[in-house]
């Protein structure tokens, strides 16, 4: 007869298994935006973004609201490499007055304890930083700002729904500081829910500690989330502490099928009908109370005390949780059962002293359970946004009820294994976590301040203003100018190459062609074929082979049969060994022009340093090497550079296209320039295409007040010291070694990877510019961005990654900001050469970092767009510049000398 009484309360696994799934829901509407506001389960942000990492140290204070007492703490942290910490307190009644009084009234009893706690601490003249653990719902927007959502807890005070209650503390200390000078010194940092707490204080002794749960008065738990999930904050970067304010589940209804006619006489006659049922099935402040409505109805229907209804039964609140704790106990339970039971004028026998127990075992299960469901549902989660099959973690546990019932614990952990069995879940109990855990959240605040600060310090030189960009442009216009002039090109670092190219493409060009391109670490051969008229097109057919290393730093002679044996595996393979094709020779490295079948190598770059080639022509270097294989012969007609190629394969689809733009492993641009103005080429009419080389930009040093420390260690460890300084700063070769050399001084200042410096981080060239793409990417979660950086040897905790992310965003910005102000010139000189108010031209750009970075492309149009507001230019994408824009360069040089002859 007893059991049937209680079969409602007994929840079976499949049942719980439901309830998981049932919160699980309830999560995700509260974290989401349109959602929320109807969601029981509010998922409250908490603003707390990071666990203690153990470098944490100072004097901190606290102060906690939320239980039977009111709490002053001063925490001392140590960096002694022990994680040790030091607390103290003071205890003070919350008098009934107090907590359901006014809100001056309150906030002034804060105060007044606080510096009734400094003064006995001998603390009243020194500034510290405050953490305020005030365990109700609220509702923040920052670590130090919360709205008071809901008093809970036998809490009811006047005008404080609504308002932040870190400024009614703040102006509560104020007032005291004409009898108290320093009080308003107290820096309140951060406003901290006592789950949180929990949380914080278990995280500093447990660095797997992600979960925080109070079992007590009250009942809450939160955990660390993803920030892309949580809909209700900006930005998607790390994570950030969730409040799930779990008390509330159910409150719509959801739980109605579970609970009992008891669970809902309970309810209606509580201070907030309808609210926090959740709460009132598991919490201790009500577990007592239903006892008392079970042992009730099971007297009235004679099962129990004969019949006999005494008082005490009829009393709300008379069997407390301490009275169910003790009749629980192993061995002495049912002697307490009868003691307790005799003090409350209930006589019991011997079997009632057995049902009584039996009724307790069953709430206070029941309450295990729900609570067990509900964190299973929050680990399940953590495990599926961290894309584990198997996962470790702790969760840090407070409350009167885990802590002081003989049972709860052990069920608790049995259940939650069950529900969870891809779960190693530690419990850690903390040890005064709403205090010293509002400490410990401030403590990490104030790192994080500190770090921040280092941090921005590192990276403001690459924040580059519109001043600076303006100053960059007007610098480059000024050193194209000297490029250009006869009587200073020799001494220009901006080198200015005549191309001997003088026309783009009209649409006439057709024949079949050979393309060579030489540029980087693979070397291409191709064979394009070029129509024309109605059935315009453009057929490519290409072969690609590598140079080892040993050749590009080999002698010239090595490098050019290298180059002659692939040209003929490429004539064979397409059996077209006999003919005598004209061929176009992509040559991507800085050449000065005689003629446009002739080029001298003015210097290597991009990693080349063949001998014996430097001062050479490089056609002459191919003839030669053709002739000594002797087994083909080939009619090169023009050497082109890859920006060429790049600004010819555009114009052969837009005839607006005047410029080219490499923007990838090197950096360079070439574009269409007046005759006139070219004093190092005889011949006024007509157009030239000049090749900038502005890589060599900043080599005078004019560009020296925006290069920083990590360009000068860049450049000092490159192969060409000295040389190409704007092309290091704005490359793809080189970003991924700024970023390295940043990364390797954050964490020399103990800011990154917990101040090591791994073996990896300490190799160059090891940070790849595809590295920086891929970090960048918005579709990047950090776990991914976690996993480029183990592969790189580097273990990164979530805030590494988020700091790892950010200097790539800084020196990728900066690099397509100087890129943008480098071509703003340009286009500028383009629009003044033509004498017009407004330019419409079209530039075509190929590379690596234009085309793969995700923010490159966009953060350079803005930047011409603001700097060269009267040129309206359109970016094309170059398809196959250096291999297909040879060919045609070929196809034009040919058609003009046809015209010429």
């Amino acid at each position: 007869q007893v059991d049937r009484f209680l079969y409602h309360l007994r929840l079976s696994d499949d049942v719980l298994l439901d309830v998981m799934a049932r919160f699980q829901v309830e999560m995700v509407k509260g974290l989401g935006r349109d959602t929320n506001p109807t969601a029981t389960v509010k998922m409250l942000p908490s603003f707390v973004r990071s666990l203690p990492d153990g470098s944490e140290k100072g004097d901190f204070l606290a102060v906690d609201l939320g239980g039977s007492q009111f709490r002053a703490h001063q925490v001392k942290v140590f960096d002694d490499g022990k994680q040790s910490s030091q607390l103290e307190s003071k205890f003070y009644p919350t008098p009934k007055e107090v907590i359901q009084g006014n809100r001056a009234e309150l906030f002034d009893y804060i105060a007044d304890c606080l510096l009734d706690f400094m003064e006995t601490k001998n603390l009243k003249h020194k500034k510290l930083p405050l953490g305020f653990t005030f365990s109700f719902p609220c509702k923040q927007t920052k670590l130090e700002e919360g709205f008071l959502l809901a008093w809970t807890k036998h809490f009811k005070v006047r005008g404080v729904q609504d308002t932040d209650v870190v400024s009614s503390l703040r102006k509560a200390l104020q007032k005291h500081k004409a009898s108290f000078v320093p009080a308003g010194d107290v820096d309140v940092l951060a406003l901290v829910n006592d789950t949180v707490g929990t949380m914080m204080t278990c995280g500093y002794d447990d660095q797997h500690c992600e979960v925080g749960l109070i079992i007590g008065t009250g009942t809450n738990a939160c955990y660390m989330e993803e920030m892309r999930h949580i809909d209700l904050v900006e930005g998607d970067e790390g994570r950030m502490c969730i409040n799930t304010e779990w008390g509330a589940f159910g409150d719509d209804g959801a739980l109605d099928d579970l609970r009992t006619e008891f669970d809902r006489e309970l309810d209606l006659g509580s201070l907030n009908p309808g609210k926090q049922l959740f709460e009132k099935m598991i919490s201790s402040l009500y577990l007592g109370e239903l006892v008392r409505l079970i042992l009730l109805k099971m007297t009235k229907e004679g099962l129990l005390f004969n019949g006999k209804v005494s008082t005490a039964l009829l009393t709300k609140g008379k069997i407390e949780m301490k009275h169910v704790s003790a009749m629980e106990k192993y061995k002495e339970g049912l002697s307490n059962t009868k003691e307790i039971l005799t003090e409350l004028n209930l006589f019991p026998s011997e079997e009632d002293c057995i049902a009584v127990q039996h009724v307790c075992t069953i709430v206070s299960f029941r309450s295990a359970n729900l609570c067990a469901a509900a964190l299973a549902a929050i680990l399940t989660r953590l495990r599926e946004n961290k894309k584990l099959l198997r996962m470790r973690t702790t969760v840090g546990i407070d409350g009167g009820l885990y802590k002081t019932h003989p049972q709860y614990a052990k069920r608790l952990h049995k259940v939650v294994r069950r529900l969870v069995p891809n779960c190693d879940v530690r419990f850690l109990l903390s040890v005064s976590g709403s205090g010293k855990g509002a400490a410990m959240v401030t403590a990490v605040a104030y790192r994080l301040a500190a770090q921040r600060k280092k941090i921005d310090a590192a990276l403001a030189p690459f924040l580059l203003s519109l001043e600076t960009l303006r100053e960059v442009k007007k610098k480059m216009r000024t050193e194209l100018e000297y490029g250009l002039k006869r009587e200073t090109q020799a001494s220009a670092t901006v080198k200015m190459l005549p191309t001997y190219v003088r026309g783009t493409p009209d649409g006439t060009e057709k024949g079949v062609f050979l393309a060579l391109d030489l540029g980087g670490t693979n070397f291409r051969v191709l064979l394009v074929k070029i129509r024309s008229g109605r059935r315009r097109s453009v057929q490519m057919y290409n072969k690609i082979f590598a140079i080892p290393l040993e050749i590009m730093q080999g002698t010239g002679e090595e490098l050019f049969d290298h180059i002659v044996q692939c040209i003929a595996d490429f004539l064979e393979y397409m059996g077209i060994k006999g003919a005598r094709l004209p061929l176009g020779f992509t040559f991507s490295f800085p050449c000065r022009q005689a003629s446009i079948d002739k080029g001298t190598l003015v210097g290597w770059t991009k990693g080349f340093k063949a001998t014996d080639c430097e001062g050479e022509d490089v056609v002459d270097m191919l003839r030669e090497a053709i002739r000594r294989r002797n087994e083909f012969d080939l009619d090169i007609v023009a050497v082109v550079n890859d920006t060429v190629g790049t600004m010819m394969t555009c114009g052969y689809e837009d005839p607006n296209c005047e410029i080219g733009l490499i923007a990838g492993t090197g950096s360079n641009v070439c574009y269409m320039e007046d005759m006139k103005n070219i004093e190092i080429v005889e011949g006024n009419e007509g157009k030239m295409c000049i090749n900038t080389e502005w890589g060599g930009f900043g080599d005078n040093g004019c560009i020296d007040n925006i290069r920083t420390k990590y360009d000068k260690e860049v450049d000092e460890g490159s192969l060409n010291p000295g040389k190409q300084r704007y092309e290091k700063m704005t490359s793809g070769m080189y970003l991924g070694e700024i970023v390295r050399q940043i990364l390797i001084d954050l964490t020399k200042q103990g800011l990154l990877f917990r101040g090591q410096i791994s073996e990896t981080l300490r190799k160059r060239g090891i940070f790849e510019t595809k590295f920086l793409s891929q970090i960048e990417s918005d579709r990047l979660a950090l776990l991914q961005v976690r996993r480029i950086l183990q592969q790189l040897g580097l273990d990164s905790t979530c805030e590494d990654s988020i700091i790892v992310k950010e200097v790539c965003g800084a020196v990728s910005e900066r690099a397509a900001q100087l890129c943008g102000a480098g071509l703003a010139a340009i286009v500028e000189k383009k629009r003044e050469n033509q004498g017009v108010e407004h330019l419409q031209i079209t530039v075509g750009v190929d590379g690596t970092l234009y085309k793969l970075h995700p923010h490159f492309s966009r953060v350079l149009r803005e930047t011409v767009k603001e700097l060269a507001p009267q040129c309206d230019v359109t970016f094309m994408l170059s398809e196959d510049g250096s291999g297909k824009g040879a060919a045609l360069i070929t196809a034009v040089a040919k058609r003009l000398h046809n015209v010429g002859q």
